[in-house]
């Protein structure tokens, strides 16, 4: 996913395109090759019962009663601001020791350092310790972080993406050798010292283990789906394109919106979004005699992957999503130039808030999903976190005390003065009131935050109504709740997978391959070559070892 980030400040993917910014595999080669010569190579499935027994006593912290009561993974909403806040915390966390070192993905223009940022001043002047956000460029944040745990050097508080996770061969390895062990702080009852940590879901904490044993906080989601595929419909309504509500008017929906001389093409990314049209899975699906089929073995792949490939060929896709794995989507879909782009949900309130400024009739909306060939779609999702936060290995008891202090703090709900503060800064500098009370960002605030304090903490999801997004959290929870049923079902939920290394090593190339089809640049009859590849470098290898997970769970 080349995310998107996380609300209330999630700019995807996923939220997390939480998709597919590659990892390369240096971790498995390189200097964490020698924290374990074996340990992880063959990959490991921890079952759900020892899930359970590390895990911490889940106890809700709600401040306030939601407008709309989420359901199941679904997020509360709030369609006002509450005009009196609570302090959740009631002792500074830190200690005025030494500034705390963090590291997390920022998909924007880099905020002000320490020092230079009056956002960063005003948070740590309630923690009572510096926290020294480094922020790193989300689209290359794969090659930072292989570097930084090929070389043993980590900071105190580290954000890790999900979706680079299981890109990182041998990772848990990493875990292990760099990060600390957290269950002692955490398990059961002893998360009550962390009372804000303790409210996070417990289908959140149930990622969060490496080994048996907790080592990491998560970041919750803020709904379950992968993606969105959004469109413009300002633009859509104003050039007569109606809404496509299936692959035949997807593609007559590009042909009339597609101008090159005008500068603009329909498409960005969509093919995840269009393989979730056709039915096909994520990643493995149930055959019936109990054994696992591969998405690639499958027609409906095969009849994604040639529709999507039809769009290249025929020119209704942006140049820049055609030449490169990163063209920059965001800012095509903001100006016009593409008008339909896949995205994490946690995308949508920032842009939507941002651009109205812009342009008054901004409307982004995410495309009603819809099936292909008769069939029902399946979209993909699950509970699996955005982000983890790792605390640094061998900084002793006190210190890292400190450090779930912080993250504590930075888990305040809403409703809280921290949460305020944490998401929105401080008022008359960093925000505004709109006439119902609610926070809107100034200029300043959006130069100084960069969700420094969000991204390396949890934070129970909710889904609050703000004067520049007014529709905001009815269309995102409606979007939800109408289409929640055709979620996949997780099959290896509540089980922890700790994938084996050549399963890790085969994910970026294979995914190169497939591009190269959707472009052009190979013929689309090669997908049965890479499927033979794939499956024979890492895949059957795979295969077994989610089978036999499934299997030791009586799944």
């Amino acid at each position: 996913m080349q995310p998107s980030l996380p609300d209330v400040s999630t700019d995807r993917r996923t939220l997390l395109r939480l998709a597919g910014v590659g990892a390369a595999a240096t971790v498995a080669g390189g200097t964490l090759a020698g924290c374990s010569k074996e340990a992880g190579s063959q990959g490991s499935a921890t079952k759900a019962d020892a899930i359970r027994a590390v895990l911490p006593t889940h106890k809700p912290a709600e401040l306030l009663k939601p407008d709309i009561p989420g359901e199941g993974p679904i997020p509360d909403g709030y369609l006002t601001y509450p005009r009196e806040l609570v302090d959740a915390v009631t002792e500074q966390p830190g200690k005025g020791g030494a500034p705390i070192g963090t590291m997390s993905p920022w998909w924007g223009p880099a905020p002000p350092t320490l020092g230079r940022n009056s956002y960063l001043a005003a948070v740590n002047g309630k923690l009572g310790v510096d926290v020294n956000p480094s922020l790193q460029d989300g689209s290359t944040y794969a090659d930072k972080l292989n570097a930084m745990l090929g070389a043993r050097d980590v900071p105190e508080l580290l954000s890790v993406p999900n979706w680079e996770v299981d890109k990182v061969a041998r990772f848990s390895d990493a875990v292990r050798a760099l990060f600390e062990d957290l269950t002692d702080h955490l398990k059961g009852d002893a998360a009550a010292t962390y009372p804000y940590l303790a409210a996070l879901p417990t289908g959140a904490w149930e990622y969060s283990v490496w080994g048996g044993r907790l080592h990491a906080v998560p970041f919750p989601t803020d709904g379950p789906f992968a993606y969105a595929l959004f469109h413009r419909r300002d633009l859509a309504v104003k050039g007569g394109l109606g809404t496509p509500t299936s692959p035949e008017e997807l593609y007559e929906f590009g042909k009339k919106a597609t101008d090159p001389a005008r500068g603009v093409w329909a498409f960005g990314s969509v093919f995840e979004m269009v393989q979730q049209f056709f039915g096909c899975q994520q990643i493995w699906r149930k055959m019936a005699d109990g054994g696992l089929e591969h998405k690639f073995e499958t027609a409906e792949f095969r009849a994604a992957l040639e529709f999507t490939a039809r769009l290249f060929a025929e020119g209704l896709v942006h140049p820049d999503t055609v030449a490169s794995k990163g063209a920059d989507e965001k800012q095509l879909f903001k100006g016009g130039r593409i008008l339909m782009y896949q995205d994490g949900l946690g995308a949508w309130q920032g842009m939507q808030g941002e651009q109205s400024k812009v342009l008054a009739s901004f409307d982004m909306q995410p495309l009603p999903v819809f099936g292909a060939n008769g069939k029902p779609a399946v979209i993909w999702g699950s509970e699996k976190p955005v982000f983890f936060t790792f605390v640094k290995k061998g900084l002793g008891e006190e210190r890292t005390r400190e450090l779930l202090r912080v993250l504590n703090w930075c888990a305040a709900p809403f409703g809280s003065r921290e949460f305020e503060l944490r998401e929105y800064g401080v008022e008359g500098r960093h925000f505004t009131r709109g006439a119902d009370g609610s926070p809107v960002p100034t200029d300043l605030g959006r130069k100084e935050l960069g969700a420094q304090y969000t991204h390396i903490g949890g934070r129970v999801p909710v889904k609050v109504r703000s004067g520049d997004t007014p529709d905001y959290v009815r269309d995102y929870l409606g979007y939800y709740q109408k289409h929640i049923s055709l979620m996949e079902k997780d099959l290896f939920a509540g089980i922890k997978l700790e994938l084996p290394a050549n399963w890790s090593k085969i994910i970026t190339p294979t995914e190169d391959k497939i591009r190269d089809i959707l472009r052009g640049r190979r013929p689309l009859g090669d997908l049965d070559q890479v499927r033979k590849e794939f499956l024979s470098t890492g895949g059957e290898e795979g295969r077994a070892f989610f089978e036999k997970a499934l299997a030791d769970n009586g799944r």
